[in-house]
């Protein structure tokens, strides 16, 4: 296996102590604001940071690149893997986008993202939820916050659900007790854990059905049953989860509606159970 390529951020934090002023400049520049160098040519960068056309030529050599468009093209997969870093831009820094941008912004997200998502496609994922042996629900990082709700919203009237893993636990003291009969829920939203792709075979090769809720950026899973991507683009160095949490919440709530009288029945004991501790 080929060693692995040293990151785009890590050449430019190395080369930094040895760059001359106006390479510096250009260095800390790159090194705050990264998506630049990946969105822009170089005359463009050079005008940005306020340096020549040579110190850009001069300053991508001292990073090991053959030349400017192979720094770009490092720099644009980089980007691709969601680091805060690269969404940042310069231009954000001269003042803050308008709430209404945030809005408009949200409800594109919304619209593009139910537009691949058919009501018979939420209709048979509440239908699997209510009919496995156990509900997995799996997230890290950003994603982990997501699963925890959803478990937390599908409890009410989904006695088998658990949200994986838990704190001091591995992942392989869950998966080896997945079964055929269970449906699998896993987010992988942007960045995405080095394990995901593994972890994604390993749920596969248990027979399980598969959910995968993901941002737009995600090719289509093979063997998932139902792979939601959720469009998650942002006026700023955020992603734009509104979509992630409307898709949560639909399932959650057709899962309830689909669950009749058994689920309402369930619901009734949680209420009386909570007024009898008086927890609430």
């Amino acid at each position: 296996m080929p060693p692995k390529e040293k990151p785009f951020l890590a050449r430019v934090r190395e080369a930094l102590p040895t760059l001359h002023p106006a390479e510096r400049r250009l260095g800390e520049f790159v090194r705050d604001f990264p998506g630049e160098l990946a969105s822009y040519s170089g005359s463009e960068l050079a005008e940005l940071a306020q340096v020549s056309k040579a110190t850009v030529s001069r300053f991508v050599k001292r990073l090991g690149y053959e030349s400017y468009e192979a720094a770009r093209r490092h720099a644009r997969t980089e980007k691709q893997t969601g680091s805060r870093l690269f969404l940042a831009s310069a231009t954000d820094t001269a003042g803050v986008r308008s709430a209404q941008a945030h809005v408009l912004q949200s409800m594109a997200n919304l619209e593009a993202s139910f537009q691949a998502i058919s009501d018979a496609q939420i209709d048979a994922v509440a239908e699997a939820l209510l009919g496995a042996r156990k509900v997995w629900v799996i997230g890290f990082r950003s994603s982990h916050a997501f699963a925890s709700y959803l478990q937390w919203q599908l409890t009410q009237v989904i006695e088998q659900i658990v949200a994986i893993p838990g704190g001091g636990q591995t992942m392989g003291e869950h998966l080896v007790s997945i079964e055929p009969r269970d449906l699998v829920v896993v987010f992988g939203l942007r960045r995405r854990v080095a394990q995901m792709d593994n972890l994604l075979k390993a749920v596969l090769r248990s027979g399980a059905r598969l959910l995968y809720i993901t941002d737009e950026g995600v090719p289509l899973l093979p063997g998932a049953q139902w792979h939601f991507r959720c469009h998650s683009l942002a006026p700023g160095p955020l992603f734009n989860h509104v979509a992630v949490t409307a898709v949560c919440h639909l399932l959650a709530t057709r899962a309830i509606e689909k669950a009749g009288a058994d689920g309402r029945a369930r619901l009734r004991g949680i209420e009386a159970l909570n007024e009898a501790l008086d927890e609430l």
